[in-house]
C-alpha cells in the first residue's frame, strides 16, 4: 500500500513539529551586552551610544544579570526636570539605580517556543539566557525567533 500525498503531508509536518520543540535557547541564542555592576549610568549612556545597543544587562561580579536597561528608558529619565542631567550626575549616579526590577530568563535548554511564549504572555522584547549557576551566556529576542521558526511555519 502506498502513502497517499495526504499522509505524507501530516507525517512530515509532524516531524517538522518535533524539530522546532527541541529548538534551545542555548542552541540559537544572541551576544548578550552587558556592564558590571559598578558601571555608573554615564558608563550606559556611553556603551548604547558608542555601539547602537537599544538595551543592555547589568551583571554583577558572578556574571548573574541583575536587571536590564532600555535605551528609552534612560532618555525618558534623563529628559524629566526631575534629574539633573549634567554629566557629574551621570557620572555620580550608579547604574543600578535604573533598574526597576529584575529580569525574566531562561536556561540554556529552554525550548525557543516556550522561550517566545514567555516573551508574549510579559510582553517583553527578549529575554536573557542563563546557565545552571544564573550567569548571562545570550539572549533570545523577537529577531531571534524571526530567525530560526518562519522555515517551520512554511
Amino acid at each position: 500500500m502506498v502513502p497517499t500525498r495526504a499522509k505524507k503531508r501530516a507525517a512530515a509536518s509532524k516531524s517538522a513539529t518535533n524539530v522546532v520543540r527541541r529548538i534551545t535557547c542555548g542552541v540559537v541564542m544572541s551576544k548578550a551586552h552587558a556592564v558590571a555592576d559598578s558601571a555608573s549610568v554615564f558608563d550606559i549612556v556611553h556603551a548604547i551610544t558608542k555601539h547602537d545597543w537599544d538595551h543592555i544587562f547589568i551583571v554583577d561580579i558572578d556574571g548573574v544579570p541583575m536587571g536590564r536597561i532600555h535605551a528609552v528608558d534612560v532618555l525618558k529619565i534623563i529628559a524629566r526636570k526631575s534629574v539633573n542631567r549634567n554629566v557629574a550626575w551621570m557620572h555620580a549616579t550608579p547604574a543600578t539605580q535604573l533598574i526597576f526590577m529584575p529580569p525574566l530568563s531562561v536556561r540554556a535548554s529552554t525550548p525557543l517556543l516556550k522561550a517566545g511564549a514567555l516573551m508574549l504572555v510579559h510582553d517583553l522584547n527578549q529575554l536573557p539566557v542563563v546557565d545552571t549557576d544564573g550567569t548571562l551566556l545570550g539572549v533570545v529576542s523577537h529577531s531571534t525567533m524571526s530567525r530560526h521558526l518562519p522555515r517551520f511555519l512554511l
